[in-house]
């Protein structure tokens, strides 16, 4: 009896040993969840959005109020991003775990400071374009910085967090070499888009982002907006019209069809698939990537 008793102990002093170890993450985005899973792959990860979703505009779910408050740590974009969702998250979950904010560890483009909301703006983002992760070299950065933070909050992981940190990096430049070739043959491309969701992939592979569908940013396309771009596009074609996974795409099929010369629409997945680790980056980028060459 005794010795059954003392086993049962034992049990259960590991199993709260295990408990205190535990370390649970809050991801906003899929692309910082696989960076974190990536970084600590024994680590809990919640991912509050997914790749067909817009990750402006999301429903203050109760599971998702529930995932933040039990997590240790809150992995988000930031520069405006999740302000519409994010902190009515953090007020109903009644605590604030500490947030890391990806944008904070990379130079943001198209700053517009003093740049005030309001209904009839759009998306403003005074800091500047979120949409940091389609830039694989800033994604780098972001990976960098987050392992200096897990580290800082779990020492003892820090050898081991420093050391897959540096896996991922030496992996990632050369996945990044092998994109940049690939893709030389973009550069001055011309293209339609919607929203700046891919503006940094635009600006690292030195492609032209010509018209936006959207009249402002995050504001539906207009027929009389349309018609604009239509009227200046037929002297000008562009290589493609390029759309987000999540993005509604009949605007884009009407330019299309009205457009005079052949122009291929592009819907190109926003972001890594929500389960979706180092393999899932780098699948997500050769896809965006390979779709593009189609324009070769």
């Amino acid at each position: 009896m005794v010795r059954t008793a003392s086993k049962w102990l034992t049990a259960g002093l590991m199993s709260l040993s295990s408990a205190a170890q535990a370390f649970t993450v809050f991801a906003c985005e899929p692309e910082w969840a696989a960076l974190t899973r990536i970084l600590m792959p024994q680590a809990t990860v919640h991912v509050a959005t997914h790749a067909a979703q817009d990750p402006h505009h999301i429903e203050a779910r109760p599971s998702l109020i529930a995932q933040l408050r039990s997590s240790d740590l809150a992995v988000c974009t930031g520069a405006g991003l999740e302000a519409g969702w994010l902190p009515l998250l953090q007020q109903r979950a009644g605590r604030a775990a500490p947030l890391f904010e990806a944008a904070d560890h990379v130079v943001l483009i198209d700053a517009r400071p003093g740049a005030v909301a309001h209904p009839w703006a759009g998306d403003v983002h005074a800091e500047g374009n979120p949409h940091l992760h389609t830039d694989p070299h800033k994604l780098l950065e972001v990976s960098q910085a987050l392992a200096e933070e897990l580290a800082t909050m779990r020492p003892a992981e820090r050898a081991a967090i420093t050391q897959r940190a540096a896996h991922f990096a030496a992996q990632w430049r050369s996945s990044i070499t092998r994109w940049e070739q690939r893709a030389a043959a973009l550069k001055g491309r011309r293209v339609v888009v919607q929203h700046a969701s891919f503006a940094y992939l635009w600006r690292w592979l030195g492609m032209i982002p010509q018209v936006d569908l959207e009249p402002k940013p995050g504001m539906a396309p207009t027929p009389g907006h349309l018609q604009h771009l239509l009227n200046s596009l037929r002297s000008t074609p562009p290589s493609a019209i390029v759309l987000a996974s999540y993005q509604d795409p009949r605007a884009g099929r009407w330019l299309q069809r009205q457009l005079q010369v052949p122009v291929p629409l592009l819907i190109l997945p926003a972001t890594v698939e929500e389960t979706a680790g180092q393999e899932g980056l780098v699948k997500w980028m050769d896809t965006v990537i390979n779709e593009l060459s189609k324009l070769e």
